[in-house]
Formats: structure tokens, C-alpha cells, sequence
């Protein structure tokens, strides 16, 4: 199943790919060959549970879209100057789907390319300057995406990309370990304590005589830990964005088609109808495909400006096929009920682990979007980062495939493709149930060797400083 061997193929990525471009499980990568629905498959053949690819949002190698995009390409691919049923249809069936004031589309290849239209879009209907972001944001890889994407920012060492005086970050609404946390807050209205902060942030704005713009925001945040905003956020920030003038795009990237279960799109579970909404990834199973749809008056504000728009590829016959076929398997497999079903299905399994694992410190999610947040301490909250990276390392030994997030890397995250079963969550909680058992025995052993040394150290004053650090990280813990 392979043209050359796995070391040349490592060789050869190390000499010719940037550096910059990371690999899952750097230090034993996986050569994956095929896939299949929500399987993967490595050069050996060894099988592979995908809980982590959203981007093949119906299955890997999907044979309905498969043959869409190879019946199209043997007929026409072309760009969208020319008349062409696909564009058209699959503008149609997207609207559909939204709020009836999102009525206009414009096609792009990716969500860092439909994230970089929309604050256009922007810019040319409010003619503000001010942009309001979340923190721990990721909205694509772009300069303009990259000003809006604190999550990235904050990784750089060198300071090439400083945040933008025009770009304000908003606390990331995170009622479990954010700035405001449900325990320090009891019986409040998290969703507007958080709404607050927008409010504060665009008064300053005005008082400045500046204006606003824009906000956005991941309708549910995915690289800031799977987080889900209290009831009521979306409605009230809404509400003092456009008071101000400015417009609401909601990044649907991560989180649409379906993904929530219980609606199409994942800003319909906070009641609200953006202005702009950008999609991707799902959006072609894996083939280069997304979209900014948004309102007719704001999308004439862009024509009138005298700019025309043209993509080379955005909106081609055979992208729009491909996408057409994702809708049309969305709806004949059922695909959104079943991410309901399975979704809370999973999460309940999950709950139940929480009074066997102390480590397990909260359980979120909405459909098949679900973040296990492992902590040291449930009382302080304190991240378990380092047992999140094992537990990773041995499910992946397991041959289930996961990754971490969130600010502390402590949140496993799962958003497997759309046809993961009941059965897939069987297998997946037995291997975890396992491995929690692992890991918590060897943090638990690993604290009692150290309250041992601990407990020498005060006995011989010449111990090494090794076992004194220990100590006292011990009781630093203890006193949070």
C-alpha cells in the first residue's frame, strides 16, 4: 500500500516541507494510506478509529462524493465567469439552511480565505476600524485571519505578529476555568457577565471616537478547548455589536453542517442570525471548498465599492459537485440525528466515568463535539496537561485517534467524522476507561514517591534540591 518505505517518506518530509508544518505524534508519526468512513489505515494495514477529523464530515472516501467530483471532472472544471447549474444549486441549497435574510454566497477554497471576505464584507458596509475577537480564537492562517486568531499569536516567539491596536480580545466565554467561572459566580447569569465585557470593550471604543466593525466568533470555540458560551451570550453581544454599528459573523468552520445534532448550524443554539456566517472544512469532505454567505444589502455595499471579486477556483463545477453530494448524504444517512444520538450517547458514557476518575473535571459538548476536560485537582481546577498527553499517546497505541486543546493542552477533544456509531463509542470508552486507570495510578504513585522524598528531605537537610522543588510544588498544590 505504500511507494516507499515510511523512514524515506519521513526523510524526505524533514528535508523538503517547512519545519513550521507540524506532524500528529511528532515522535512516532503515523503514515496513514487510506481511509474509510470514520477509519483510518496505516501502511501495515492497521486500522485506525478516527475521533478527530472533522474535515471528512460524512466518512473518509465517501463513495457518493467520491463520484460526484470524478463524474464532474471528466465533463468541465472551469471558473465561475461562466454560467453553471453546480453554482448555482449548491448557493441555493446552502441558503436554504440559513436564516431567510442570508440569502447571498460568495465561493472561496478554504475557511481562512472565506474568514478573510468576511471582514471585508465588513470593512466596505460599516467603514469601521475596530475589530472584537475572542480570545484563544482560530479563524484561519491568513494575515487578516491571523490579526483575529489570539490562539496563534500567542504561540509566536518572536514577536513577527503583533496583536493589532485595532484588534480587542474578549475574555473566551469559559464558565469552567475562563475569567468568569460558574463556582466563583453561583446563580448568575454567566451569559451576560461575560456580554458585559463586549459592552465595556465598545464603549471605550466610542469614547476613543473610533468605531466598530466587526465581531467574530466560533459559534462553538474549538481550539480554545471545546467551549461551549452560557446561554444568552450570543444574544446579548449581538445586541451591543450592532447598537455600535457593527456586523456578527459567525465562524462556522469548525462546528457546521449538522455537527451539533440538534440544528444545522451551531449558532442557532444561542438564537441569533448573524450577518455573516463563513463555512469550510466539512463543507467538501476533505475537498478544498467554503463559503461567506450574508445579506443582500451588505453583499450590494461590496459590489457599490467598485472592487470587482473573482476566484479562480472558488464556486468551480467540480467543488460545487463535490459540496452538493456532502449535502445529499447529509440528508439521506440522517447524518444530524445521528450526531445527536451518538453525541449525547457519548457524553453520557463519559459522565458516568467522572465518579470512577477524579481527573475527569468536566464533560461538554453539543452533538458530535465534545471536550473531556482532565484535571489535577476538581476543586482548584487546576489543568492535568501532562495526563492529557499520555492519555493521548496510549489511546493512539490503541489505535484510536485523539488530540488535546485548550490554553493548558488538557482538554481531549473529540469531532469524529458524522457516521460514528454506538459501537464506535463502546470501543472508545473501554479503551479509555483502561487507560485512565493508567494513568491515574502512575500520577498517583508517582506523588507518593515524591511525598516520600518529601518527607527525607526533612530529615537530611543536604537532600538534593530535586526532591526539594518536588516538595514544595506539593504543597502549593495543597494550598490552592
Amino acid at each position: 500500500m505504500e511507494d516507499i518505505a515510511k523512514e524515506e517518506t519521513l526523510h524526505l518530509r524533514n528535508k523538503h516541507i517547512g519545519g513550521a508544518c507540524k506532524l500528529f505524534f511528532a515522535s512516532d508519526p503515523l503514515k496513514i494510506v487510506r481511509a474509510s468512513g470514520q477509519y483510518m489505515y496505516d501502511e501495515q494495514g492497521q486500522q485506525y478509529l478516527d475521533c478527530i477529523n472533522n474535515v471528512c464530515h460524512v466518512g473518509h472516501c465517501h463513495p457518493d462524493v467520491v463520484e460526484a467530483g470524478y463524474k464532474q471532472m471528466k465533463v468541465l472544471n472551469t471558473n465561475s465567469r461562466f454560467l453553471h447549474d453546480n453554482l448555482v444549486l449548491l448557493a441555493k441549497r446552502l441558503t436554504e439552511t440559513m436564516p431567510d435574510k442570508l440569502s447571498v454566497v460568495y465561493f472561496v477554497n478554504s475557511g481562512s480565505e472565506a474568514t478573510d471576505l468576511a471582514t471585508r464584507l465588513a470593512k466596505h458596509y460599516t467603514r469601521g476600524t475596530e475589530m472584537l475577537t475572542l480570545d484563544h480564537a482560530y479563524h484561519g492562517h491568513v494575515v487578516s485571519a491571523l490579526e483575529i486568531s489570539p490562539y496563534k499569536l500567542r504561540q509566536q516567539v518572536d514577536n513577527s505578529h503583533p496583536p493589532p491596536d485595532h484588534v480587542h480580545w474578549l475574555s473566551c466565554p469559559d464558565v469552567y476555568r475562563g475569567k468568569f467561572r460558574d463556582c466563583d459566580y453561583p446563580g448568575q447569569d454567566m451569559g451576560q457577565l461575560y456580554a458585559n465585557e463586549a459592552r465595556d470593550v465598545i464603549q471605550k471604543i466610542q469614547e476613543d471616537g473610533k468605531s466598530v466593525s466587526f465581531y467574530i466568533a466560533e459559534s462553538m470555540q474549538s481550539c480554545g478547548g471545546q467551549i461551549i458560551p452560557p446561554p444568552g451570550y450570543l444574544q446579548s453581544v449581538y445586541k451591543y455589536v450592532r447598537e455600535a454599528g457593527g456586523l456578527c459573523i459567525a465562524d462556522e468552520v469548525q462546528v457546521g453542517f449538522g455537527r451539533v445534532g440538534s440544528h444545522f448550524w451551531a449558532f442557532q443554539l444561542q438564537g441569533v442570525e448573524p450577518d455573516i456566517v463563513t463555512l469550510g472544512k466539512p463543507m467538501g469532505n476533505g475537498h478544498p471548498v467554503a463559503a461567506v454567505i450574508t445579506t443582500q444589502e451588505i453583499s450590494d455595499s461590496f459590489r457599490d465599492s467598485g472592487m470587482e471579486y473573482f476566484n479562480t477556483y472558488g464556486g468551480n463545477p467540480v467543488s460545487c459537485s463535490i459540496a452538493l453530494a456532502v449535502l445529499d448524504v447529509i440528508e439521506k444517512e440522517n447524518l444530524k440525528q445521528n450526531a445527536l444520538d451518538v453525541g449525547q450517547y457519548w457524553k453520557d458514557k463519559v459522565m458516568e466515568l467522572m465518579s470512577q476518575f477524579e481527573i475527569i473535571g468536566q464533560v461538554r459538548g453539543q452533538g458530535l463535539f465534545l471536550g473531556i476536560d482532565l484535571v489535577k485537582d476538581r476543586e482548584t481546577r487546576e489543568p492535568a496537561s501532562e495526563e492529557a498527553k499520555r492519555v493521548i499517546t496510549r489511546m493512539k497505541e490503541e489505535h484510536i485517534l485523539l488530540s488535546t486543546d485548550g490554553p493548558y493542552s488538557n482538554v481531549i477533544k473529540t469531532k469524529p467524522p458524522m457516521c460514528f456509531s454506538k459501537d464506535n463509542v463502546d470501543h472508545f470508552m473501554e479503551k479509555l476507561t483502561r487507560i485512565l486507570r493508567e494513568v491515574t495510578t502512575q500520577t498517583t504513585n508517582t506523588n507518593s514517591q515524591a511525598v516520600s522524598n518529601c518527607s527525607v528531605s526533612n530529615n537530611n537537610m543536604e537532600d538534593s534540591d530535586v526532591n526539594k522543588n518536588i516538595c514544595n510544588g506539593l504543597h502549593a498544590m495543597k494550598v490552592h
